[in-house]
């Protein structure tokens, strides 16, 4: 128990504004942690002396795992005892982010009785994420978590907590079982998940449809998008309905179409899918009347990235189109081309887009045994694949 917390001026201030405060949250925990109490202490000096007091202590973890457990320790271990130890856990958390509430009732009291109480639900990557622990404890973590079937993440130079939006579970527009192919990935890949063997870090992110609910686009080494690829379902009963009710289908669907592709007439809408773009919004704006087509799967896209080194990176397409099925052997087969090539030439901390951007797409490609398409080009009068050498020999042939 804490017997007072320590003066926080520069840190009440975090508490006055109209949102919830984790100031607030970690002044909850420090009546009942010590540890909690010490983190505030620390906060407050850095925030007065304008200086971070963390530093990162190498390697540290569970017995049989390089990964999931990130070490942090205090600068001002004398100071702030209770934090001299302050590691974080990621846990893998269940596909769609589904919990009973027992279970988090399981996963607190442990973190209770072994760390610091204080939790972050979720992280970036989807892991449910436990703050501050002592050395020590990371096994009797461990152990207990084991018990009621809760796993350590990803963390490091490996493949990351795979996670998905709720999928099929609760989203009428899911063209795959997203949290199906979250968890049969999870266990395939535990040996890459648990110890870090990559040049860094690898992501993947399932969303259903293109609404991209779980933003792979922005932040996933391999987005698998679901996508469909025949033409959008119309009810034709439920646009008359929308347009007596009010709706301006011109200006609300048909203008917003960024493929121009939607004509409507008055009484009448229809769809030239070639031209489809298949970002959604017709489909959002008119639920009951237009549908994903029938012939479903996903759409994979590469390399994207926060902006760490090279900057930040958008997925960028690499097959337009592939059944998510199980056993999901096609998909598994191009994942394993994919880390052959990056692993063995890959340079240290170096994302797989950042190695497509280096060693350019064409040596990529040839690589992993995928065929150039157009969908990969990005912007018009950019062709990444084609060389004009062979071109000029051709013309020598014919002279």
């Amino acid at each position: 128990m804490a017997d007072q917390l320590p003066s926080t001026p520069k840190l009440d201030e975090l508490e006055k504004g109209k949102w919830p405060s984790f100031v607030t949250e970690i002044k909850m925990a420090a009546k009942r942690s010590p540890m909690a109490a010490d983190l505030l202490g620390q906060l407050e000096q850095s925030y007065r002396e304008k200086i971070g007091y963390w530093k990162h202590g190498g390697i540290v973890g569970v017995m049989g795992y390089g990964g999931g457990v990130i070490g942090r320790y205090s600068a001002l271990p004398k100071e702030y005892p209770g934090i001299s130890h302050f590691h974080t856990m990621r846990i893998n958390q269940p596909a769609g982010w589904f919990y009973t509430s027992d279970s988090l009732r399981k996963i607190c009291d442990i973190w209770e009785k072994h760390g610091s109480g204080l939790t972050n639900m979720h992280g970036s990557t989807g892991d449910i994420i436990l703050l501050g622990c002592r050395t020590e404890e990371l096994e009797p973590v461990f152990d207990e978590l084991q018990k009621i079937d809760f796993d350590i993440g990803g963390s490091g130079s490996d493949l990351r907590t795979p996670s998905c939006c709720c999928g099929m579970a609760r989203c009428e527009w899911a063209c795959y079982d997203t949290m199906a192919l979250t968890h049969d990935l999870t266990m395939h890949y535990q040996d890459e998940l648990h110890r870090p063997a990559f040049p860094y870090k690898f992501k993947f992110k399932m969303s259903g449809c293109p609404n991209d609910c779980v933003a792979s686009i922005a932040r996933s080494d391999l987005s698998i998008i679901g996508i469909w690829r025949d033409e959008i379902q119309i009810d034709k009963a439920a646009v008359t309905e929308y347009a007596e009710k009010g709706m301006d289908i011109q200006s609300d669907v048909v203008n917003n179409c960024p493929g121009k592709c939607i004509n409507w007439d008055g009484k009448e809408i229809t769809i030239d899918d070639s031209f489809c773009r298949h970002c959604m919004h017709c489909i959002n704006v008119m639920p009951k009347a237009l549908r994903p087509g029938k012939d479903r799967g996903a759409m994979l896209l590469i390399g994207s990235k926060a902006p760490i080194i090279e900057g930040a990176f958008l997925s960028s397409i690499l097959v337009p189109f592939i059944k998510i099925e199980p056993p999901y052997t096609e998909l598994k087969d191009l994942v394993d081309k994919i880390w052959d090539l990056w692993c063995e030439e890959g340079k240290n901390r170096e994302r797989v887009g950042e190695f497509i951007q280096r060693v350019g797409l064409s040596a990529f490609l040839d690589e992993i045994e995928v065929e150039p398409i157009p969908e990969m080009v990005a912007h018009p009068r950019e062709n990444p694949y084609v060389f004009y050498e062979d071109y000029e020999d051709d013309d020598e042939d014919d002279k």
